[in-house]
């Protein structure tokens, strides 16, 4: 046996006990969840988005407020015609969590978005598709002295945009400088 053969059997050993030792510490009567949460628990990166994408932006902006207050405007998926003027009809279908959906227009373009990243008051990222086209759009929130700072990133992909990638460019920085705007002034209410 080779020498990378056998450090490689060493390894699978030594993992293999390692998943033993932890089966044996679940108690007989745990449920799955239970079980689960025995397990070790690891934060999972916010998903990234496709810096190669024909079209991508990104942007940032401070607002006078706490990050709580921004989280709550931010998330509240529901109230966003209220305040985002080119967004119509947004509708979340269940829990703010991974994997929930929601859908919205923005622009007379139908929207189905895909929750892929909830950090309660620094991170909230969602996928979304439309007309072939795919998205990735993240938030990172961070709060020094009352105020918090936004960072935006998004990035798309898909047919349309690498067709259209000049117009496209131009079109989602104009939305997104508005959209940051817009929940600034939201934000900033009394």
């Amino acid at each position: 046996m080779s020498r990378a053969n056998f450090d490689f059997v060493l390894t699978f050993v030594s993992f293999n006990q390692t998943i033993r030792k932890m089966i044996k510490s679940i108690p007989p009567s745990a449920t799955i969840p239970d079980a689960i949460g025995t397990l070790p628990q690891t934060k999972n990166p916010m998903r990234s988005i496709n810096e190669n994408a024909p079209v991508k932006c990104s942007k940032t902006i401070t607002i006078h407020a706490d990050r709580k207050r921004v989280w709550a405007v931010l998330t509240t998926i529901d109230a966003w015609a209220t305040w985002q003027t080119d967004i119509k009809k947004p509708k979340r279908h269940g829990e703010l969590k991974a994997g929930t959906t929601f859908d919205w227009s923005t622009g007379g373009v139908k929207i189905h978005s895909t929750l892929h990243t909830i950090e309660p008051y620094q991170k909230f990222g969602w996928t979304g598709k439309t007309f072939g086209m795919m998205a990735i759009h993240n938030w990172e929130l961070t709060e020094a002295n009352g105020k918090t700072t936004i960072e935006v990133h998004e990035s798309m992909e898909g047919l349309l945009a690498r067709l259209f990638k000049k117009s496209f460019n131009k079109d989602l920085e104009r939305g997104m400088i508005l959209w940051l705007a817009l929940l600034k002034k939201e934000c900033e209410k009394l």
